[in-house]
């Protein structure tokens, strides 16, 4: 039998050579998976046993990273401020970024609040989880990304916090969307030339429709935008896509419109009241 040192440096020489980024994290993350502990004993515990049942596992499960499948679909689950979600391939893998959105709630301290696109459910469950006053509606065009939300409501015990519908903004009067007073959404922004430059983790495994939005990257935003009705709209945008979705609020009645830039200094949410 192999130790964790031992187990650990295989994985991570085989990643490594791959290509995969964050090799050793993805290591620890996978034997800690199939150990059935975290990474904090595998740091505690070099010269332990790996069990011949954890070893095969843990090497299922590297030979599934090395097709560049994501740790989040091989574990089956991925962290998202206070919560974990449960994910697999009908769903977006929820990324930090996306936190800004929970972040910008936690500051306005809305009543209502309209989670467009919500995919696995992650910002509208952490928005309930963390505004427990906080009336949550998500919506999703797919009913597959419904299904993971719906679940993953119920295993937190939110179900009865968040009401989920298919489509994007619930009808109002007149046919404008129905009022919120947050509206955040999570959409489409990938332009489709740009899409043979993303990672094979993205290109071969998240689902398509969740990430490309035309050849210039705007189809679902420009499509969103005029459906809102009064209140506070908060988009995730792309890498320099900031100066033309300001454009877009500007156009459609939108004031007081503001950006905030991700950890990497990227401006990645425009919001603006109208």
């Amino acid at each position: 039998m192999s130790t964790v040192n031992e187990a650990l440096t295989a994985a991570t020489d085989g990643l490594r050579a791959a290509g995969v980024e964050d090799s050793r994290l993805d290591a620890e993350v996978l034997l800690g998976e199939a150990i059935g502990s975290g990474r904090a004993y595998l740091a505690a515990h070099p010269d332990a046993e790996v069990p011949p049942a954890a070893a095969r596992r843990v090497g299922e499960m590297v030979r599934r990273r090395l097709r560049r499948e994501p740790v989040a679909y091989i574990v089956g689950r991925k962290g998202f401020r206070r919560i974990e979600l449960e994910v697999d391939r009908r769903v977006l893998v929820p990324r930090p970024e996306t936190e800004l959105l929970v972040e910008l709630a936690l500051e306005l301290r809305p009543r209502t609040v309209l989670d467009v696109g919500t995919g696995s459910g992650a910002i509208a469950l952490a928005i309930a989880d963390e505004l427990p006053d906080c009336e949550v509606t998500a919506t999703d065009t797919s009913a597959a990304a419904l299904d993971v939300a719906r679940a993953n409501a119920e295993r937190l015990g939110l179900a009865r916090r968040v009401r989920f519908a298919q489509g994007t903004v619930p009808n109002g009067v007149d046919g404008v969307g129905a009022a919120f007073e947050l509206t955040v959404a999570n959409l489409p922004y990938v332009a489709e030339p740009d899409w043979p430059s993303l990672q094979p983790e993205v290109t071969e495994w998240e689902p398509r429709e969740a990430l490309l939005s035309g050849p210039d990257g705007f189809d679902a935003i420009r499509g969103l935008i005029p459906k809102v009705g009064v209140g506070t709209l908060a988009l995730e945008i792309g890498e320099g896509q900031a100066p033309a979705v300001r454009e877009l609020f500007g156009d459609a009645g939108f004031g007081e419109i503001q950006t905030r830039r991700d950890l990497a200094g990227i401006e990645r949410v425009v919001w603006g009241c109208r």
